[in-house]
C-alpha cells in the first residue's frame, strides 16, 4: 500500500512490525492522549484510539492518513488491561489459564478532518498453564506491557490453543480490515 502514507499513533512495536510486515508506507506519530472507560468493551477500545488519532490531528502531516488503535481483552465481562506489575501478570494468566477470552481491537483512521472508526474481535482459549509456565513467561517481561499479560506473536503462542478471528486483531491492528477501508476511500476518492 504505497499509495498511501501512514501517520501512525502508537508506541506499540507490535503495531509497527504488522505495518512494516505488510508494506505499508508509515512513520510514527507520538502523543499522549486521554483513554476512558465506556458502556462496552468494544466502545472503550474505538473511543480510545479515536482519543489518539484526534491528539495527533496538528501534527499528521498533508497527504497522510492519521492511524491509532486499541487493543482490549475481555474475560467474562471483565477487562484486562496491562498488567501493573509482576504479581498482577500471574494473576491474569492463571484467569486466562483454560479459558475463552476475547480480544477487541478498536481503531480510527483519520482522513482530513473525517474521521473513520470501528472495531474487530476474535476469541482465544488458552491451554491450561501451570504454575511453572505461567512463572518462567512473566519472568520473560513480555507481559507486561499487552493487554492480558500476553502476546500472541511472541512467547505467548505457546498458550493459544485456540484462535477464531484475526491472528492481527489479537496483535493490536487488524490490518485487513483497515487495507479494505484505505482501499475504498482511495476508490472513492479519498486521500
Amino acid at each position: 500500500m504505497e499509495r498511501v502514507r501512514i501517520a501512525l499513533v502508537s508506541s506499540s512495536p507490535r503495531r509497527r512490525e504488522i505495518l512494516e510486515m505488510v508494506g505499508f508506507n508509515f512513520r510514527v506519530v507520538k502523543v499522549e492522549a486521554e483513554e476512558g472507560v465506556e458502556s462496552s468493551p468494544s466502545l472503550t477500545a474505538v473511543k480510545n484510539a479515536e482519543s489518539k488519532v484526534l491528539a495527533a490531528k496538528g501534527l499528521i502531516e498533508e497527504g497522510e492518513v492519521g492511524l491509532a488503535a486499541d487493543t482490549i481483552v475481555v474475560l467474562d465481562g471483565k477487562v484486562l488491561g496491562k498488567p501493573s506489575d509482576e504479581r498482577d501478570a500471574v494473576e491474569f494468566l492463571k484467569e486466562l489459564s483454560g479459558r475463552w477470552h476475547t480480544v477487541i481491537t478498536g481503531f480510527a483512521l483519520l482522513f482530513g478532518g473525517r474521521l473513520i472508526s470501528g472495531f474487530e474481535e476474535a476469541k482465544v482459549k488458552f491451554k491450561r498453564l501451570t504454575l511453572r509456565e505461567i512463572e518462567w513467561y512473566v519472568s520473560t517481561g513480555e507481559p507486561m506491557d499487552k493487554a492480558g499479560a500476553y502476546g500472541i506473536q511472541g512467547k505467548g503462542a505457546l498458550f493459544i490453543e485456540t484462535l477464531e478471528g484475526d491472528f492481527f486483531t489479537v496483535m493490536g491492528l487488524p490490518v485487513g480490515r483497515i487495507y479494505d477501508i484505505l482501499e475504498l476511500e482511495l476508490k472513492n476518492g479519498g486521500r
